[in-house]
């Protein structure tokens, strides 16, 4: 009788690690575009690959093909036992929040969005002070004192992007003209190179000489087709210098990576903002484009980047305010 007692024990203990096993497994929740967007989903790709190197452990993933997946996915992870639960970008916030509600025991985190519930952590992005840089840089590189601003779904967010980038320009010359163009208003933004090439093709027209795309994989398209006019491109989120080497001027730096490795290695519920001076913002510096970046212009952005951090250097965010003033 002992002997069977010790048995079911034995295998209630089994049972239990297992389950513990299951629940330490993150997951994450890739939005439109997919994980290989060379952008927003791809940072968030290496930041779980990066922490997958480190711990020896692998997590759950899923690549969301339309809006209607993105509860039906997030609850799935949920019934596997998956934490922390990770979506990946500000429309997931909705569904993080209704799912968490119903699994109060399990962890979740949104990118991109807060969700005030107590067992989510929400991380967001002082964008506007990236953006601010790249502007500096935008400025400092073109001859004809015009450059442009392609963004993808026309929503509050990106035109915190969009502000912060005109002050930027406007910092490093208050005489320059900056054209702005929103690819469309719905997910589908997010992934129309053909739009983002058009967009891109019309601003040269008028006169831009660099362009600055913060559109997801539409932002493939603008740097198409700089290359192929023969101006400068800006990328975003993800370093993404190396797509045309000697056309790429720069890229703003948001360390979805950094942000998403933080959550898998150590949830921590409540709001993370991560801004310069946290290292979640950056312009990125390599190999690709050194020489595209003179001594003139890099100092000018090492300098707007100290004022920012000091405080010198008063960035509006436009989510703040509703307005770029």
């Amino acid at each position: 009788m002992k002997s069977v007692r010790a048995l079911q024990i034995g295998l209630m203990s089994l049972v239990a690690a297992a389950a513990l096993s299951v629940q330490a497994q993150p997951a994450v929740i890739f939005d439109m575009g997919g994980k290989f967007d060379k952008s927003f989903n791809q940072a968030a790709h290496a930041g779980m690959e990066r922490w997958k190197k480190e711990t020896g452990k692998n997590y759950l993933e899923f690549e969301i093909a339309n809006e209607t997946q993105r509860e039906q996915a997030i609850r799935r992870m949920a019934e596997r036992g998956a934490s922390p639960i990770i979506g990946i970008g500000f429309g997931q916030a909705s569904s993080i929040e209704k799912v968490a509600k119903e699994f109060p025991k399990l962890q979740f985190a949104i990118i991109d969005m807060v969700v005030n519930q107590p067992n989510v952590q929400s991380v967001v992005f002082k964008e506007h002070e990236g953006s601010f840089l790249v502007g500096v840089m935008a400025a400092k590189a073109s001859k004809s004192a015009k450059v442009g601003f392609v963004g993808g779904m026309d929503i509050p967010l990106i035109r915190r992007f969009q502000c912060g980038y005109e002050q930027g320009v406007k910092h490093a010359n208050a005489k320059a003209e900056v054209f702005a163009n929103m690819t469309g208003t719905t997910g589908a933004a997010w992934n129309d190179p053909v739009r983002g090439g058009e967009l891109a093709k019309a601003q040269f027209a008028r006169g831009a000489d660099v362009v600055f795309a913060a559109a997801g994989g539409t932002g493939i398209g603008v740097y198409q087709a700089a290359k192929d006019n023969g101006k400068l491109a800006i990328g975003v989120d993800s370093n993404q210098n190396h797509l045309h080497p000697g056309t790429m001027l720069t890229s703003m730096l948001k360390r979805v990576d950094v942000a998403v490795y933080n959550v898998a290695k150590g949830h921590k519920p409540g709001v993370t903002v991560l801004g310069l001076a946290e290292g979640g913002v950056d312009y990125a510096m390599d190999e690709h484009n050194a020489k595209l970046v003179n001594a003139d212009m890099k100092k000018a952005v090492e300098e707007a980047k100290a004022g920012i951090l000091s405080g010198k250097i008063k960035v509006v965010d436009f989510m703040a305010n509703n307005a770029c003033k």
